[in-house]
């Protein structure tokens, strides 16, 4: 099992953040692990994207560049990054602002900005309950996994503002894995 992941979309939602989750909790599922990241020059509002790599084997090439999964926050990083996707990949992305093509493999559109700021008056919590619905949805890493690796990585007095967020995004992935049946 190899997985190729990319979280893209703009600076300042957390993507960063969530590839490095992702990479901590794919570890404590006893996965090999490769993460790296790209933002534009400006901190907020520029592209930004992370990529992981999950394996069972050693990971050789350290670039992702046919992705199984891809999250887009953003119509830009959408539209930059689905030429990248294979044919039976999954394309998640955010409904709210985000218009796409068919394609070939799974696209799954959800509004999850707008959920995150009508249910907890914040989009900050974007990148999680995201991140959250495409771990649910593809299983890459355990939600057990998910919810250490977030408990480690973001401030205390965060930490219960974030578990509500995954909560959230199993609830969503739960609504359409029944919906798929």
């Amino acid at each position: 099992m190899k997985k190729e992941i990319r979280l893209s979309g703009s600076g300042g939602q957390g993507l960063i953040l969530a590839g490095i989750i992702l990479s901590e909790a794919a570890i404590m599922d006893s996965k090999k692990v490769l993460q790296s990241q790209s933002y534009g020059p400006e901190s907020r509002g520029g592209s930004s994207r992370s990529d992981v790599i999950i394996s069972d084997e050693t990971i050789y090439f350290p670039r992702a560049v046919n992705l199984d999964i891809l999250l887009s926050l953003t119509q830009e990083a959408a539209d930059k990054f689905l030429c990248n996707l294979k044919s039976n990949g999954y394309l998640i992305y955010d409904s709210s602002v985000i218009k796409v093509n068919p394609i070939d493999g799974e696209a799954i559109g959800i509004p999850f900005a707008e959920i995150a700021i009508k249910k907890f008056k914040t989009a900050i919590v974007t990148n999680i309950i995201s991140l959250t619905f495409l771990c649910k949805v593809t299983e890459i890493v355990s939600i057990h996994s998910l919810k250490s690796a977030i408990k480690a990585r973001v401030k205390e007095k965060f930490i219960d503002l974030n578990m509500k967020a995954v909560r959230q995004g199993i609830k969503l992935a739960e609504k359409y894995l029944s919906e798929r049946g």
